[in-house]
C-alpha cells in the first residue's frame, strides 16, 4: 500500500520576510503589485504565501493547478468577500462581482446578451465607430501629431459598447469632453487602492477623492439609468425585438422577463456598468500593447498588415463581418500580446470551502492569488517563452498553449464578453493597418514603457505616429 502524503499547511509554505503588523505591505508598490508577486514566486516557487497588513494571502503560480482551481468556480473559489463587496458600493457588482446563487441567477442573462449571433448582428454599428477611429487618426496624421494611445482606444472601446450594447451613439471619438468617459476613468484605480487598503476607511470617514468618486458614480448611474428606460421603450414599442434584440442591453431586459426570473433592474444596471468598464480597460490595453509588440518586430508588422490589406480589398476600414474571418495571424497576434501582456496577470479568489490544492490544505475563507503570467512565460509550455512569436497559435501548434495562457480564465466563470473582445481587437488592427502605416508606438514620457497595474494591466502612456497609406 502507497504511503499516505500528509497535507501541507499554509504555514509550511515559504515566505518573503516581513514585518509586523505590516506583513509585506512596506515591500509593495501597488503600481507593480504584480510584478512583486512574480518576482518572488522565481524567489520561492509556484506556491508561497504573503501578508499585506493582517491579511495572508496564498500565491499559487502553477497553471496545471491554477486551471483546476478556476474550472471549479464558483463552487470551491469564488470572488474574495472584498471583492464583492467594492464592487457593489462602486456600482458594478453584476456577475463580474457575484458568488453562489446570486452570480447564477445572473449567468444566463449576461451569457445570453453576449451571444455570438447577437455580437454579428451588431457589426454595422461597430464599423461606423471604425470609420470615425480612421477619421480621427487620419487628422493627427495630417497634422503630424502623434496620436495618444491608450486614450483614443478607450473612446473607440466606449463607442463599441455604447453602440452594441445600449444601442446609443455616444460618439466619445468626436468629443473630447464626453461626461461618461471622464466618469468611468475615476473607477478602476480606485478599485486597485481599496482592495488593498489596511481598513475600509472610505466606510467611516470620506477623503476628498472619495468624495469626487462618489460624484462620477451618481453622474453615472443617470446615464446608465436612461440607457435602460431607452431600451424599455423600444422593446414596449417594437415587441419582435424580444425575441430579437437589437443590442446587449434589450438581450439583458428580454431575459429578465422569462417566467421565473429573479432579476431586478438594479441587476441590469450592474451589469451595464460591468460592461462598460470591462469592455473600455481591457479591450484598448491589449491593443495598446499590440500595436507596442508589433512596432517591435517588423516581420510581423509587415505580415499583418498585408493580411488586413488582402482581407479589406479596395477598402481601408472594415465594413463587414466576413472580412473579419480571413485575420487569422491578426487574432495571433491578439492571443500572442495576451500570453505576453495579459491585462489581468492576477485573479484574487477566495475559497468557498475547505479544499486541496497540490498537497496544501486551504482552508474555508482562505484568499489565493493565482498568477496567470509565470505559465503563460515558461519554457516548459513555450519555445522562446519571452518572444513575440504570433505563429505559434496557427493552427495544431496552439493547442497546448491555450490550455496555460487563459487571458480570459477558465471553467464557468470564463469572460463572458471574450469573443465581442476579439472581434474589436480585429477591427481595431484593421482600421488601423489598412488606413495607415505604422511608424512609431513608444512611451510618451522621456521614461521607457513600464508595466502599470491599477486593476488591469496597463502601459504606461504611449503615443503613436502613423501616416496615411498610399
Amino acid at each position: 500500500m502507497d504511503a499516505v502524503v500528509p497535507l501541507r499547511r499554509i504555514a509550511d509554505l515559504p515566505a518573503p520576510p516581513g514585518l509586523p503588523l505590516m506583513g509585506n505591505a512596506h515591500q509593495i508598490h501597488l503600481p507593480e503589485f504584480h510584478q512583486n508577486l512574480e518576482g518572488w514566486q522565481s524567489r520561492f516557487g509556484d506556491f508561497y504565501r504573503v501578508r499585506v497588513w493582517g491579511r495572508e494571502f496564498v500565491v499559487v503560480a502553477d497553471p496545471q493547478v491554477v486551471t483546476e482551481a478556476l474550472r471549479d468556480r464558483p463552487g470551491t473559489f469564488q470572488r474574495t468577500d472584498r471583492m464583492t463587496s467594492i464592487a457593489e458600493e462602486l456600482h458594478f457588482g453584476g456577475l463580474f462581482a457575484s458568488n453562489g446563487d446570486k452570480w447564477r441567477r445572473q449567468r444566463t442573462m449576461v451569457m445570453a446578451a453576449f451571444d455570438p449571433g447577437h455580437v454579428k448582428r451588431y457589426f454595422p454599428a461597430l464599423a461606423q465607430v471604425a470609420q470615425r477611429l480612421a477619421k480621427r487618426f487620419a487628422r493627427a496624421g495630417a497634422l503630424g501629431e502623434p496620436v495618444p494611445v491608450q486614450q483614443d482606444l478607450m473612446r473607440f472601446t466606449v463607442d463599441v459598447i455604447a453602440g452594441l450594447a445600449f444601442g446609443a451613439d455616444i460618439d466619445t471619438l468626436g468629443n473630447e469632453q464626453d461626461p461618461i468617459q471622464q466618469h468611468m476613468d475615476q473607477i478602476f484605480p480606485m478599485v486597485a487602492r481599496r482592495l488593498l487598503a489596511p481598513v475600509p476607511y472610505w466606510r467611516w470617514f470620506k477623503l476628498p477623492r472619495d468624495r469626487r468618486l462618489d460624484a462620477h458614480l451618481q453622474a453615472l448611474d443617470a446615464a446608465v439609468a436612461g440607457f435602460i428606460a431607452a431600451a424599455r421603450e423600444r422593446l414596449q414599442a417594437d415587441p419582435a425585438l424580444r425575441a430579437s434584440p437589437s443590442n446587449l442591453i434589450e438581450a439583458m431586459l428580454a431575459a429578465r422577463e422569462q417566467p421565473g426570473n429573479a432579476l431586478t433592474d438594479q441587476d441590469v444596471a450592474a451589469n451595464v456598468v460591468t460592461m462598460l468598464l470591462a469592455g473600455e480597460d481591457t479591450t484598448a490595453n491589449t491593443l495598446s500593447w499590440m500595436l507596442w509588440l508589433l512596432c517591435r518586430d517588423a516581420g510581423a508588422l509587415r505580415r499583418a498588415g498585408e493580411e488586413v490589406r488582402a482581407a479589406l480589398g479596395d477598402e481601408r476600414v472594415p465594413t463587414c463581418y466576413e472580412q473579419m474571418e480571413h485575420l487569422p495571424f491578426v487574432e495571433a497576434c491578439a492571443h500572442e500580446t495576451m500570453r505576453l501582456k495579459p491585462v489581468a496577470p492576477l485573479l484574487p479568489q477566495q475559497a468557498a470551502r475547505d479544499t486541496v490544492l497540490a498537497g496544501v490544505a486551504i482552508p474555508k475563507g482562505t484568499m489565493c492569488i493565482f498568477l496567470m503570467r509565470p505559465g503563460a512565460t515558461d519554457a516548459r509550455y513555450f519555445e522562446a517563452p519571452e518572444s513575440f512569436r504570433p505563429e505559434r497559435w496557427l493552427g495544431a501548434e496552439a493547442g497546448p498553449g491555450k490550455r496555460v495562457a487563459m487571458p480570459f480564465g477558465a471553467g464557468p466563470r470564463i469572460c463572458p464578453g471574450r469573443y465581442l473582445a476579439l472581434l474589436e481587437i480585429k477591427v481595431a488592427m484593421a482600421t488601423v493597418l489598412g488606413s495607415f502605416e505604422l511608424e512609431a508606438v513608444e512611451s510618451a514620457t522621456p521614461e521607457a514603457t513600464r508595466e502599470h497595474l491599477a486593476f488591469t494591466m496597463a502601459p504606461t502612456p504611449l503615443r503613436m505616429r502613423l501616416r496615411p497609406r498610399d
